[in-house]
């Protein structure tokens, strides 16, 4: 065994032996190198300073070699911060930043210990990281019976996960806590389940109240009092788009150090929150008291990182962290706020003006970009397919009965003839 995964392995058992249990295989093999041309590199970074022939980009007059008919669109940025590799980990005033805003939106975090968050590929990729480093053949995840589709290839294929399943909304139409909580006790047998929270949960744009997030910790607690190590993962990709009453925080913060037999990881990004979809930044944030196991942890994340894409793009992580330093950030991001909670204020009284009440009902929905119908007479599928041939209206199908509107990605002004058409569609497919 390699003496920094002994080392590594070793940190994380004595620090708490219920982490050290919740490892892959490969996660318990795992480890970044200390010793190669990354570490060589940032040694000459510091003492090279007549010649340095060490990590592999060209350099010219003293600056990173460039095209101009890049660096034109981009003049207002050093080409430092463009074409040079970021570090595996990620930029480190972009990690510390992004830390400083998870501690500053999340109240339930005072008192409490985390890592600093290492830049992903954005959230799929966290995703799979936390999959890499905690999911083993056979493993449980428990998600509800309303997810995004991408946990089944993430957890299941990649990694031979078993996907264990609980209906999201109890009879009054509320969390249902109950469900998840027999969802984790079923794996006592097994010792281990990997719990995934979406919220605002795509795609219903459900987002639990106080009270219900509070069941939810009592529920994970419940199993790791009875013996099950519980990584629990919040996928917070569109935290923060909270439109009525509801918890406003991740459940990171409520999660964090809640007991020794629970990992909290908190997978979110840059992605929707700033509205930067095609920039592909994320985060992967540990919690535990233990300093020396967050450093541990963090160093096989690292490994996993460098083992696959060996580190993110440096442009889109320097456009978001100056975004973030932006005197303007806050007011620019509460006017899109502003913008799609307004879209979802529409559709809500859009779908309570009771004009379509006999074709569907909807499923709660206070937050994100989603919500869903739940359709009473017609197939979701065959319904999709006929508002795209007859209408050029597209929506997603999910199973039976549940079609997904995004209505943030539908003008406001355009909202009412959105769901007139889909209501013509259905009494179309009724005839």
């Amino acid at each position: 065994m390699n003496s920094l995964v002994k080392q590594l392995n070793e940190t994380i058992k004595k620090e708490n032996e219920h982490v050290f249990a919740m490892l892959s295989e490969l996660g318990k093999a795992i480890y970044f190198p200390r010793e190669g041309i990354l570490s060589q590199s940032a040694e000459a970074k510091s003492k090279a300073t007549k010649f340095n022939a060490t990590i592999g980009i060209a350099i010219e007059n003293g600056q990173p070699m460039h095209l101009d008919v890049i660096q034109d669109t981009l003049s207002t940025y050093d080409p430092r911060d463009l074409y040079v590799y970021a570090p595996p980990a990620g930029k480190p005033e972009l990690r510390s930043i992004w830390k400083d805003k998870i501690i500053a939106q999340t109240p339930s975090l005072a008192g409490k210990t985390i890592g600093n968050p290492i830049v992903t590929n954005a959230l799929t990729h966290g995703l799979s990281i936390a999959s890499d480093l905690f999911v083993e053949q056979g493993d449980a995840i428990i998600i509800p019976d309303k997810n995004w589709e991408n946990y089944e290839i993430t957890f299941g294929l990649r990694r031979g996960a078993e996907l264990v399943y609980y209906p999201l909304y109890n009879e009054e139409m509320k969390f249902n806590a109950a469900g998840l909580k027999e969802a984790i006790l079923s794996q006592k047998e097994r010792g281990k389940a990997i719990v995934v929270m979406n919220f605002p949960n795509n795609p219903t744009g459900y987002t639990p109240s106080l009270e219900e997030a509070d069941e939810i910790v009592a529920a994970i607690k419940a199993g790791a009092e009875a013996g099950i190590n519980v990584i629990v993962l919040t996928d917070d990709a569109y935290y923060g788009l909270f439109f009525e009453e509801s918890f406003r925080e991740s459940l990171f913060g409520k999660l964090a150090n809640l007991h020794p037999r629970v990992l909290a990881v908190k997978i979110d990004g840059a992605t929707k929150e700033e509205y930067v979809w095609g920039f592909r930044v994320g985060f992967i944030t540990y919690a535990s008291e233990s300093e020396a196991l967050l450093a541990a942890l963090e160093q096989k994340t690292t490994g996993i990182i460098r083992a696959t894409i060996s580190s993110g793009p440096h442009p889109s992580q320097t456009f978001v962290l100056k975004a973030l330093q932006a005197p303007d950030y806050e007011k620019q991001k509460q006017e899109k706020y502003g913008i799609i909670k307004e879209r979802a204020n529409k559709v809500k009284e859009v779908l309570d003006s009771g004009k379509y009440d006999d074709a569907w009902d909807y499923y709660p929905f206070n937050s994100g970009y989603f919500m869903c119908l739940n359709l009473k007479k017609v197939e979701a599928e065959t319904l999709r397919n006929h508002l795209l041939d007859q209408y050029q209206v597209g929506t997603i199908a999910l199973g039976k009965t549940d079609l997904r509107v995004a209505f943030s990605s539908v003008e406001v002004e355009d909202i009412e003839e959105l769901f007139a058409d889909i209501y013509k569609a259905v009494k179309d497919l009724e005839q």
